[in-house]
């Protein structure tokens, strides 16, 4: 399977990956180590938390990884009138009568509570290629979906501001 990543979510992953194997990977080895010389390692609290925080650095780590590795680069730009990655929509959900503002990004930065949703989820798979005015349906499930209505596109573009996920 591949990722879809954009070259800035690779470059972010690379720095991330940087960060962890230079700085972070021998603070945490040291700290294991700090803590294994409180004594006895069975009731050692300090000695299991380093060990925890070491082992989800390197989790962290075969994750970066393996997500560059296998990772296919997409475009961030699409068609002037058209839904693309990194465009920030409007659109009228016809069900709840309500407008939403949502910007389209890769899942490794989706937030929805900020705004950001990934172009697999339903509403953003659904969204790319659309243009203003265009009714279209959202499937969330087998048994569920609904229509909306593309109200606004403005242009976007990958600036970097929006981070990784951290899982």
């Amino acid at each position: 399977m591949h990722n879809e990543l954009t070259k800035m979510d690779i470059q972010k992953m690379r720095e991330e990956l940087d960060y962890r194997r230079v700085t972070l990977r021998p603070q945490l080895l040291e700290e294991v180590k700090v803590a294994r010389s409180f004594g006895d390692l069975s009731e050692n609290f300090e000695y299991k938390a380093a060990k925890r925080e070491k082992n989800k650095n390197e989790s962290r780590i075969r994750y970066l990884e393996n997500m560059i590795k296998t990772a296919r680069v997409i475009e961030d730009r699409s068609a002037p009138d058209t839904v693309g990655l990194y465009d920030k929509v409007t659109i009228y959900l016809e069900e709840d009568g309500e407008e939403e503002s949502w910007q389209v990004v890769t899942t490794v930065r989706q937030d929805v509570l900020n705004g950001l949703i990934s172009k697999e989820s339903p509403m953003g798979a659904a969204l790319l290629g659309k243009k203003v005015g265009e009714r279209f349906y959202v499937q969330v499930n087998q048994d569920y979906g609904y229509y909306a209505v593309v109200r606004a596109i403005q242009k976007g573009a990958d600036d970097g501001s929006a981070q990784l996920n951290r899982y």
